[in-house]
């Protein structure tokens, strides 16, 4: 099964891909290391080419911006992937997870990540999912024998609950 957001990945690949395609045609355009175009095209109008030429302002913000979003796709594709994650995955804390919940129909996405900062909790169930009953599931009992079994009763726990449309 595909994860939801794989089409945001592939995607962001595609875009990253052509950015860097263009940014290095136009590199070794600039270095006279690939084809040139023949003195008679005209890639802007004169008009436009002579008002660049007085003033090239426009072209170095406009570079800035694209360097900007690129370096905006770049970070967004490397959080996507994962990086930038803190911690561990805990197997024993997320086997636990699914034993406490095992009425809860469902549940797709769950993990325990051990950080420096306590426990990261999550799971996705789905909207047709009694969340009420999840929650009070991880309140009464679920969380605490997590803390105890992966360090101890003091360690902050955050849990994240996501549900499907």
């Amino acid at each position: 099964m595909m994860r939801q957001y794989a089409g945001n990945r592939a995607g962001l690949a595609i875009v990253g891909a052509t950015l860097l395609g263009a940014g290095g045609y136009a590199w070794l355009r600039g270095h006279d290391r690939f084809f040139e175009l023949p003195p008679t095209a005209k890639v802007l109008p004169a008009q436009a080419h002579r008002a660049l030429a007085e003033d090239p302002w426009p072209l170095w913000f406009l570079a800035l911006g694209l360097l900007l979003l690129a370096l905006v796709a770049l970070r967004w594709l490397l959080v996507g992937l994962g990086w930038g994650r803190r911690g561990t995955h805990n197997g024993t804390g997320t086997a636990m997870l699914f034993v406490g919940l095992k009425g809860v129909d469902g549940l797709s996405r769950t993990g325990v990540r051990v950080a420096e900062d306590g426990l990261h909790i999550g799971l996705t169930c789905p909207a047709a999912a009694d969340v009420g009953a999840v929650v009070s599931k991880l309140d009464q009992d679920i969380v605490g024998r997590i803390r105890r079994e992966v360090r101890d009763d003091e360690t902050p726990a955050v849990v994240r609950l996501h549900v499907r449309r």
